[in-house]
């Protein structure tokens, strides 16, 4: 019956209860109705994305990096995407990792460091 529930209604539906479940920081509940989301419509980064802010808020950093990856490799120049990379990889103690992510991420925002 509760998997019934994350799955009920159209995408845009989902896509909407999703959004109001993150905004009242039920993120977990969120992630299980994105999670179906992404798998119907996976070349939507707005669904993906908030998938992988849900599980960074929800402590689930190895599936927010899983995210953020595909994310990236469909559009390099996601910029969002790179800096939340490089959060996620930062808080799971890869900075090494993280630094190239975060460089990528200012320099598509336009943040260039003053010489």
């Amino acid at each position: 019956m509760e998997q019934k529930y994350y799955t009920h209604g159209t995408a845009a539906e989902r896509w909407e209860r999703a959004q109001m479940f993150f905004d009242a920081k039920e993120y977990a509940t969120a992630a299980r109705i994105l999670d179906g989301l992404v798998e119907e419509v996976p070349e939507q980064v707005g669904p993906r994305l908030l998938l992988a802010r849900s599980y960074y808020h929800s402590a689930q950093l190895r599936r927010a990096e899983a995210e953020l990856l595909a994310i990236v490799e469909r559009d390099p120049v996601e910029h969002y995407a790179r800096l939340m990379l490089g959060r996620t990889l930062e808080r799971q103690g890869r900075g090494a990792e993280a630094a190239p992510h975060l460089r990528m991420a200012a320099a598509f925002a336009g943040d260039f460091p003053e010489s």
